[in-house]
């Protein structure tokens, strides 16, 4: 299944709720019982964000945290990218070198294209679009267009292999 981690979860969670009110300076307990994410991974969360630099820290008796931009400038990319790491359905497709068959792998360059699609894909929403009333439709019929062969130029395999994908 595919899916992204239960903080980077959190971290959108929480960097909507900062956008919902994107001029103030939250506290981590604020954020805590608007979202109703636990305090301590609250804390933990913002830590990580800051680091990743979408989020920014206050300190002193008026501290807190804010965003450093406009939400309507912050993707979720970023955000997922500032918890998890680069974003990517498999680690060769980010970092090369991690697997021994990459020299050789014949989906490689589809896993990319994948990988590009998706990362597109939550490029174009913001923060200010996670913290509307509905989310609008991400348009990726033009990546889609440019990135993927039509289903006839494509040739499936005549069976998958059980040893991690490659046949």
């Amino acid at each position: 299944m595919l899916r992204m981690s239960k903080l980077a979860d959190y971290g959108t969670v929480i960097m909507t709720a900062m956008a919902r009110d994107p001029d103030a300076v939250h506290s981590a307990s604020s954020i805590a019982t608007v979202t109703g994410v636990a305090m301590p991974t609250v804390s933990k969360v913002l830590k990580v964000l800051t680091r990743g630099g979408v989020v920014e820290s206050l300190r002193g008796t008026n501290g807190g945290y804010l965003l450093p931009r406009p939400p309507g400038r912050i993707t979720l990319a970023e955000v997922i990218a500032a918890v998890d790491g680069p974003i990517g359905m498999t680690e060769c497709s980010t970092t090369p070198g991690l697997c021994i068959q990459e020299a050789a792998c014949a989906v490689r360059a589809n896993w990319q294209k994948v990988n590009r699609l998706i990362y597109e894909a939550l490029q174009q929403v913001t923060l200010a679009d996670m913290a509307g009333p509905a989310l609008r439709a991400v348009d990726i019929s033009a990546i889609r267009a440019r990135s993927i062969p039509s289903h006839r130029a494509v040739a499936m395999p005549a069976r998958m292999s059980t040893d991690g994908g490659h046949a």
